[in-house]
């Protein structure tokens, strides 16, 4: 009896110190549209509190957050909290009709979620068009007040870099004409490095962003890609950097001097301050794995300056030194960088798997609809497992899912593609029958805590090209990666069940595939789908529909009171 007491009197004790250190984090994001200047040029875009990139949500392991989100712009808009897990508060995701209805213009809702067991960089974004091209932010998880802090060396300082794209003209526009015609989305006008384009482009001197150091003393940088459609090479002149975590969790310490980052994934590298006081380029440009004649790409690059602290200040006589940058589609050193972090400690990836699956995914063509007036004959459409996926249009799925209301999706996504084919080969590019893709609301229903084996195989159907694959609600295991058809007895040679890499957003290589573990314990409906905005809408995407588990901390709560209402 005594050890009883003793034990509850410690379990208190902890819970109370818990309560104690964690905290609520609360922000009010007002989503309206302003004007910027940016390439000599006045655009109005929609932006959270007047400003782009918006702002920077800082919490602790442990904590608790809520944004209240007013939308005072003329669009639908959603927020998603990007790499959070969501567990028993599913419906704060946002994915636009997944997991909540959009706030109509003029209304509000507010985000609760926690932050549990994850430490590092993530962001947040629009998941409602195009909108994320200017509303997203960093969301920056620090390791919990009083615990072990960094597994690295404390830096001295810390600098988000947040890597975008920039229009001139009005994406709605543009994705409204894309879509309208059946044709592709518009290519950007430039890149940018926390908002801004740098001094390379015109009428940008004043907007490059600039970071300070001082001699000796090491920064860590949390970079993250908040582009709609471009993968990115980035390099700090005569620096090497040194990848310590990768979607909010912590690697293998990686000593390189470029780093690949596909849209939705966050890098933390640690850069020392050991060169020759001077100022440097920060540089960003387009990874484009495609072939150019099938997808045109911006072959701009944005900067930002490193600048030592009380070295000379730069001019146009002696400009920042400039990196040596990769080509363009140097596919060898983005697979190099992408395949070689590893998890910086043994995780506990599945060893037994209850549910295999098999994707096949990439682009194809549909037949122009009803509202497609510009469309001429086909479309371009995108598939999983040859299904396009269609987004629900007058309740969210979650909601259907927990109020069980029929007709809104289908519970019969396929395990493997209806047709098997040499997926990786480009002269599939000439075969009908491969391009033809099938509209679809399906859903892949997942027992709760089952573990998964997906198999993620890129196609060449018009074009191949390397896809950043995002899973909302869980983390995953990237266990293999490679090239080619995905062939079971060479691949599993190669399969790292002791320490791989641990992520929310995949660039399956081009032409090639990865294969990805989990274990299916946070209940309700998950949206899988391409980081390429462009391909989204296309249809590039699945969902799961996680069932409950025996309790009710394992059991989809009800919906908050604000919920919004389509």
């Amino acid at each position: 009896m005594a050890r009883s007491a003793f034990f509850l009197a410690c379990f208190i004790f902890a819970f109370l110190s818990f309560s104690a250190e964690a905290e609520v984090v609360k922000h009010t994001f007002k989503v309206s549209n302003i004007v910027v200047r940016r390439l000599c040029k006045n655009k109005t875009i929609t932006a959270v509190n007047g400003q782009y990139p918006g702002p920077t949500i800082e919490a602790h392991e442990g904590d608790s957050v809520a944004i209240h989100v007013i939308n005072e712009s003329p669009y639908n808009i959603t927020i998603h909290w990007h790499g959070i897990f969501q567990r028993m508060s599913p419906w704060a995701d946002g994915p636009n009709f997944i997991t909540q209805c959009p706030i109509r213009p003029g209304n509000s809702y507010t985000y609760r979620f926690n932050v549990i067991g994850q430490e590092g960089t993530l962001w947040w974004h629009a998941h409602v068009s195009v909108l994320r091209a200017t509303v997203y932010g960093a969301l920056i998880i620090h390791p919990r007040v009083g615990g072990v802090g960094f597994p690295f060396p404390n830096p001295y300082k810390e600098e988000t870099i947040i890597l975008g794209e920039w229009w001139k003209a009005d994406v709605v526009g543009l994705q409204n004409k894309a879509l309208a015609s059946g044709g592709a989305f518009n290519i950007s006008d430039a890149f940018t490095i926390n908002g801004r384009p740098g001094d390379l482009y015109r009428c940008s001197n004043k907007h490059t962003h600039k970071v300070e150091v001082e001699q000796g003393k090491t920064y860590l940088l949390r970079i993250i890609n908040a582009a709609l459609n471009s993968q990115f090479f980035f390099k700090v002149a005569n620096h090497r950097l040194t990848v310590v975590g990768a979607d909010a969790t912590y690697t293998t310490p990686f000593s390189t001097d470029v780093i690949t980052i596909a849209p939705g994934q966050t890098i933390d590298a640690l850069l020392h301050a050991n060169a020759p006081p001077a100022n440097y380029y920060m540089a960003a440009i387009a990874y484009a794995s495609a072939p150019v004649s099938v997808s045109p790409f911006d072959n701009t690059t944005t900067v930002a300056t490193l600048t030592y602290k009380n070295s000379p200040p730069s001019s146009s006589s002696s400009p920042p030194l400039m990196p040596s940058l990769p080509a363009f589609n140097d596919t060898p050193t983005a697979h190099h960088f992408y395949s070689n972090l590893t998890a910086l400690r043994p995780n506990s990836v599945p060893l037994q798997i209850d549910q295999h699956m098999f994707i096949a995914f990439g682009l194809g063509l549909t037949p122009c609809s009803a509202n497609q007036p510009l469309c001429q004959g086909r479309a371009l459409s995108a598939s999983m497992n040859n299904i396009s996926f269609s987004f629900p249009t007058a309740v969210s799925m979650l909601e259907a899912h927990f109020r069980r209301i029929r007709g809104v999706y289908t519970k019969d996504f396929p395990n493997r593609p209806l047709v098997a084919y040499d997926f990786s080969n480009p002269s599939v590019n000439n075969v009908g029958s491969f391009q033809l893709t099938d509209k679809g609301t399906k859903v892949k229903r997942l027992k709760f805590n089952s573990t998964v084996e997906m198999v993620l195989q890129n196609t060449a159907v018009l074009a191949a090209e390397n896809h950043p694959l995002h899973l909302h609600g869980y983390n995953f295991y990237v266990v293999a990666q490679g090239f080619g058809n995905y062939k079971k007895k060479e691949a599993v040679k190669k399969y790292n069940l002791v320490n791989p890499q641990e992520r929310n957003t995949i660039a399956v290589p081009v032409g090639g595939w990865a294969v990805i573990r989990f274990r299916a314990d946070n209940p309700g409906i998950w949206i899988m789908h391409c980081h390429l905005d462009g391909h989204l809408s296309l249809g590039l995407a699945m969902a799961l529909e996680v069932g409950n588990g025996p309790t009710p901390s394992t059991t989809v709560p009800p919906p908050p009171p604000d919920y919004p209402q389509c």
